[in-house]
């Protein structure tokens, strides 16, 4: 890949930090999407970032869990949830064809389906005992 592109993917990773760090401190903010938007783009930009951001306390309290065994908790689950149904409703109220609207309503069901059966609930007391070890 070329350093462009790497640089845009550091870039773009560095932003998702930073909206992801201000998620932590705003409720309206999806923290948990965008720290794994930002490990996503450090794993394609740079593998010192990719190292640098997975030492850091951020990942370890946030993202941890998730990676490696595809859970989270109930608060972090709800605050996707319902950021992504804000999202989405505000798309459904202003779309006036049926088929898109129909489209949107699956994809909520399919959202709700996956984070209740494909990812485990664990609870805060667990996530901090495993992030610890």
């Amino acid at each position: 890949m070329n350093k462009f592109f790497k640089f845009i993917y550091i870039f773009i990773g560095f932003l998702a930090l930073g909206l992801g760090i201000l998620g932590i401190i705003l409720p309206l903010l999806p923290t948990t999407p965008l720290l794994l938007l930002a490990s996503f783009c450090f794993v394609k930009g740079s593998e010192r970032f990719e190292h640098w951001f997975k030492g850091t306390t951020i990942y370890k309290r946030h993202l941890e869990n998730f990676v490696r065994e595809r859970a989270m908790t109930l608060q972090q689950k709800l605050t996707i949830l319902l950021f992504a149904d804000v999202m989405i409703a505000i798309a459904f109220f202003f779309l006036d064809r049926t088929i898109l609207r129909i489209m949107l309503l699956l994809i909520v069901a399919y959202k709700y389906y996956y984070f209740i059966f494909k990812i485990k609930t664990i609870q805060v007391g667990k996530a901090s005992q495993n992030n610890s070890k």
